[in-house]
Parts: C-alpha cells; structure tokens; sequence
C-alpha cells in the first residue's frame, strides 16, 4: 500500500463525483470505476469523467479488490448506508458532508471506521486554503491572542427563484437541515479550525422563504439560518447562511477578533488574509516566504497564479490518499468531524424550532 498505486471508486455520477475525481487523478491514483443510481448512468458518468469502468451498483464496485478508497458523492440521505458498506468491505472512505443525516447515524459510522482500521474522512476543504492554515496558525502560535468575537457567513444564490429546484430541497433525500447541513457546517467546522475553540452553545431562527418549487411543495427545509453563538472558552459569535442571496454566488467569510489582531478570510477571494490591528492593519498574501511552515506546504504555485476551490479539494484528496498510505497530514478532517458538524447542526435546528438556547453535545 506504501508504495503501488491506489485505486479509487466513486459512488455518484454528478458535479461532486466529478470534482472527487479530478482531485483524485491530481494525486496519481488510478481512478477503478463508478457505481451510480443505475448500470446505464454508470457507464455514461464513467465515460464522460475517464474513470475506468461503470458497475451495475455498489455492491459490484465492493467486490473489485483492486479498489482500496471509495468516494461517495451520492444524495445525503444515502451517505451512512453506502459508507457503511464500503467499511464492512474493508475499504478506506471519503465520504461527502453531511456525513449522515442523524448524530446516531454519523456516531455509528466513526465507530465502525475505528473498529474496522481504514480511514475515513470528510472533505471539509476549505480547511485547505493555504490563507486559512496560515489563519489557523497565527492562533495557534498565539500571534492573534485571545480569542474575543467571530462574525460569519456562507452566502449562496443559486435558489432565490422559486422556479429553481433541486434534490436538495426534499427532505427525504437531503435530510431535514439544508442549507445549514450543506453549507453552514463548512463554516462552523472552518470556525473551529481556525480558532482552536469548539461552539458551545447556539440560538438560532431558520426560514423557508420558498415552500413550493417547481417540483416540490411543502417544503420544510430551510432556505437561510441565522445563528448566534457561544464558544467553550466565552468567545461570541453571530452567523447567516443562505442559498437565497442574490449575487453571492459561494460566499465563505469569517472575520475572527482576537485581543492582538482580527482575522478575515473570504473563501471567493482566497489569496489574501486581512490582518486587522488598532495600528497597522495588514493585507497579507499567499506568498510561501511569508507564511506559516503548513500554509507554505499548501501553496502549491507561485503567489501570483491563483489557487481555488479545486486546488483545495485536490490537497484534501492528497492528504487523505497520504493518510491511507500511514502518514499523518495536519489537520485532514475524519468522520470525527463529520459527527461534530452534525451535530452542531441538529443544535441549530432545535434552537430554531424552540427558540431558545441549545448546548452542543461533546463527544
């Protein structure tokens, strides 16, 4: 496993399963085959990503021994079962967030990932930005000091119509959380990454603006969540998610106030990091020479030549891939923080249904 080329399965034959498998090529792993929601859909997804065969379903993927990770790119709702298989199977998993649709479910798959020994991980990928090591850096060096106030968003657009649809909107297929469970969690796991502090507790208000769409009514998830929050070491914080922000088209920001120095990071402009000071603020850019010794490790081109969402992804993959081969890369994100996001989300949901505060279990 050290040394011969690893091979990749994917599970889904849409945008993600796409994404999943460039990074995966990135890395030089032979990409195996794909299962998708039929034999038909498998072989035309296999073909138009260049992966090497179309399974009739999962269970003919499984049953290849040449495939050591599966990618499961699939809708929400089927995330537990299929990584559940691929476990039993004995193979590694990256499995797409939400990591399952329930805390029960998402705590069984960390455990059966522990008992059976193969890694398992969650591509949380903004955790891969270089600016956002560096960010996470500055904290952890003390450089930032102490941690006083967050302020956030994930600002999306794509469903401010209400003639636009998608899988998503059903809660049989995407879960009961939405637009938390699908972008949110990557700012609170981004939150606690950075900062070093895990959320402690949270107040929230959720809304559906668009309950009927042009192939779902009655909807019950949410279009946008705002969230106040309190973090274990008595930070605060304030949050908006939405997926119905007219021009925002994937905005993740977080400005983060230290005692020393405030942080910002805009994941649509992700070359800079703003260094806020009482005297002395600071535009700082991806330059190797300047960074932090992980951020440096991350930044792949010269400052100059943009990095983004892609390249993010592809280090996540790598490092994953890394992890596989027993290595131990900083800050790879496992079905460990799949459950936290989970269940911070299901936190957010009940703090919204009862309007009132709601305590984030520990693990």
């Amino acid at each position: 496993m050290n040394t011969r080329q690893l091979g990749a399965g994917f599970v889904g034959g849409g945008f993600m399963a796409a994404v999943h498998s460039r990074a995966a090529r990135a890395s030089g792993t032979r990409l195996a085959g794909l299962a998708s929601s039929s034999p038909s859909r498998a072989r035309e997804s296999a073909e138009a990503l260049g992966i090497g065969r179309g399974y009739d379903d999962l269970a003919a993927l499984l049953s290849d021994d040449s495939i050591d990770v599966v990618h499961i790119c699939t809708p929400n709702a089927l995330h537990a079962g299929q990584a559940l298989a691929a476990i039993a199977a004995g193979r590694h998993v990256i499995c797409e967030k939400p990591l399952a649709t329930t805390s029960e479910d998402a705590a069984e798959l960390v455990r059966a990932a522990a008992d059976a020994g193969v890694v398992a991980t969650v591509p949380f990928v903004y955790r891969f930005h270089p600016m956002v090591r560096e960010a996470r850096a500055r904290f952890q060096a003390g450089e930032s000091g102490e941690l006083l106030s967050i302020t956030g968003s994930y600002l999306q657009d794509w469903l401010v119509d209400a003639g636009e649809d998608n899988w998503r909107v059903d809660a049989a297929a995407g879960g009961a959380s939405r637009a938390f469970a699908d972008i949110g969690s990557h700012l609170v796991d981004l939150i606690e990454f950075v900062t070093g502090q895990r959320i402690a507790r949270v107040a929230a208000v959720k809304r559906t603006f668009f309950a009927d769409r042009a192939q779902h009514s009655s909807i019950s998830t949410e279009d946008a969540v705002g969230v106040v929050l309190e973090t274990l070491g008595g930070a605060i914080g304030s949050l908006l998610v939405s997926q119905v922000a007219p021009g925002r088209k994937n905005r993740l920001q977080v400005e983060i106030a230290g005692t020393a120095e405030s942080i910002a990071f805009d994941q649509e402009n992700p070359e800079t990091l703003w260094l806020g000071r009482r005297r002395g603020s600071q535009l700082l850019p991806r330059d190797a020479e300047q960074l932090h010794p992980d951020a440096a490790r991350l930044s792949v081109v010269p400052p100059g030549h943009p990095q983004g969402y892609q390249d993010a992804f592809n280090a996540f993959v790598a490092d994953s891939y890394a992890a596989i081969r027993g290595q131990s890369p900083e800050g790879l994100p496992t079905f460990s923080d799949g459950l936290r996001a989970v269940r911070i989300t299901e936190a957010v949901m009940s703090a919204a249904a009862g309007a009132r505060w709601v305590e984030i279990e520990e693990d």
